[in-house]
């Protein structure tokens, strides 16, 4: 009983800290470097607009009413 027990628990570790394939972490960038600034600039323009998202949904992105000046919403004469 202890055996079984054993190299289950023993699989269930290698599963838990290995990655896909790879036993180690791979990075998560490319080597070459106009490549990697491709893949950031990709990653930074993705977050960039998950924030811009955030803002939407929580409607941040519209003009204060609270101001004491005239602000133009969106709707007019």
């Amino acid at each position: 009983m202890r055996k079984p027990l054993a190299a289950l628990l023993l699989m269930g570790a290698v599963m838990a800290f290995s990655e896909g394939c790879a036993p180690v972490p791979l990075p998560h960038y490319a080597a070459y470097q106009p490549k990697r600034v491709e893949q950031l600039l990709t990653d930074s323009e993705n977050l960039r607009l998950g924030g811009d998202d955030w803002d939407r949904f929580w409607l941040l992105d519209q003009p204060s009413h609270l101001t004491p000046f005239r602000t133009h919403g969106g709707v007019g004469p």
